[in-house]
């Protein structure tokens, strides 16, 4: 099947009551590890590339990837931008053919925020394309920005209200004390804040920074209203230690052989999380 808008994978999970991972697309090795396990476990699943990703990748090789695995995929596959940093990044990458996009005007004023999410909303709804925003900020490292842990601002319920009344954006990334990158401590995460804000909007909520925060509190946070739930490092973490275990090998040098059972760490991650967000037989 072709790749599909996130809205439709999103949809159904919000109706029930389980999430979707959203899972970073780095290289060749992370796409096949992120499809084949979304497939072993009939999972629908949401790949994303983040505009370092991109960078790193190249935009028409990061598609084209992209476009094979959703035509070859048998589960619903959607290709996401993962934290837009503009409205002419989110355009090319429309263009280009994302299934979906992430506008993240966190750092913006709040009307800023809004005007930029319809901006983007306008141009990507004329093609079919699904659109996340984020309200409030995290903390720790995404791509080569970092926030420190004193600037992130958790996501206010009234205004997340406010926020979605008047975009209609598909899925918004809420802030509950979560942060990018490898945690300096136990993460804190407010549930009574998510609780509140799922209990005053309809929209699927999306959690970043999911690498790091324990099973149980995952498990709370889908009972409380999370249908996306992001996951990066705890993937990276896992291929770059299956690759020094092998390379302890001097006499390995073929990167299949070196690539390969990365893959499959990252794979069995994967799967992991796919068993633990609920989207098990969901496809």
């Amino acid at each position: 099947m072709s790749l599909v808008p996130m809205s439709d994978i999103l949809t159904k999970a919000n109706e029930e009551g389980y999430a979707v991972g959203g899972f970073n697309m780095n290289n060749l090795e992370a796409l096949q590890a992120i499809i084949e396990a979304a497939e072993e476990e009939n999972s629908p699943v949401i790949l994303q590339a983040s505009e370092g990703a991109i960078r790193y990748i190249d935009m028409e090789y990061a598609v084209a990837m992209a476009k094979a695995a959703g035509e070859k995929a048998s589960v619903p596959v959607a290709f996401h931008l993962d934290h837009g940093g503009s409205f002419e990044k989110v355009i090319q990458c429309i263009r280009n053919g994302f299934s979906s996009v992430m506008i993240d005007g966190s750092e913006l004023p709040f009307e800023e925020n809004i005007a930029l999410t319809n901006k983007v909303i306008e141009a990507a709804s004329a093609v079919g394309v699904s659109v996340e925003a984020e309200l409030g900020m995290l903390g720790g490292a995404e791509d080569d920005k970092e926030v420190e842990d004193q600037d992130a601002t958790l996501t206010n319920p009234e205004e997340a209200v406010e926020f979605v009344d008047k975009t209609g954006v598909d899925a918004l990334a809420v802030a509950i004390g979560t942060a990018h990158g490898v945690y300096k401590g136990e993460p804190e995460l407010d549930f009574e804040r998510l609780d509140n804000i799922n209990q005053k909007v309809a929209v699927p909520l999306v959690l970043h920074g999911a690498s790091g925060v324990s099973d149980e509190d995952i498990a709370e946070a889908i009972e409380l209203g999370i249908n996306k739930i992001n996951v990066n490092t705890a993937f990276q973490q896992a291929f770059t230690a299956k690759t020094r275990q092998v390379l302890e090998d001097p006499d390995v040098y073929d990167p299949r052989k070196i690539c390969g059972p990365s893959r499959e760490a990252m794979k069995e991650k994967v799967i992991e999380k796919i068993r633990l967000f609920g989207s098990h037989n969901k496809a």
